[in-house]
């Protein structure tokens, strides 16, 4: 069994609610950390990062001021090394499983998240994760690791997904 599982497909299709999921389910130990959407008014306004240790940091917002911008949000990448990257470095230290919600665009504008993901995927631990449905040349080289594998998500398979996921972690 591959000792990397990362979901991938399109926004909204609940990647993330599906590894909290399993993580609650499973009550498997793990560290690193997945994305939240920061709404207003029900209005998409960003992203934080929050650690599975409970620490929370602003990753992107349509708000604030950054040289780094995708789409319509500025990235906060001091942020994400300061938290993101840390978790994830604790968690090669500390944990038998490493969480990364995600692996995508705003995440990979920093080298030493990308430096962090390799660290995490050639450590022989378990590494539960997202990672973006779209080509990106780090993204892909990821998806083809020889200990990766991808799980797409649509909103009609989620069930098997999250059967599959379950059945990994144990």
């Amino acid at each position: 069994m591959k000792r990397a599982l990362l979901l991938t497909g399109k926004p909204g299709t609940g990647k993330t609610a599906l590894i909290k999921e399993a993580l609650a389910r499973t009550k498997v130990k793990g560290g690193g950390f997945y994305t939240e959407e920061i709404r207003t008014g029900g209005v998409r306004q960003g992203f934080r990062i929050v650690t599975i240790d409970g620490q929370e940091a602003m990753l992107a917002h349509v708000s604030i001021s950054s040289p780094y911008q995708v789409s319509k949000y500025r990235v906060d990448t001091d942020s994400l090394n300061r938290v993101g990257v840390s978790a994830l470095r604790r968690a090669l230290k500390e944990s038998d499983l490493i969480v990364i919600d995600e692996i995508g665009k705003m995440e990979l504008l920093l080298p030493r998240f990308r430096e962090a993901v390799t660290q995490a995927i050639t450590s022989g631990k378990k590494v539960l994760g997202t990672i973006m449905l779209n080509p990106h040349p780090f993204a892909d080289e990821i998806k083809r690791h020889p200990e990766v594998e991808t799980l797409l998500v649509t909103r009609d398979n989620r069930t098997e997904v999250m059967r599959k996921v379950l059945d990994w972690l144990t």
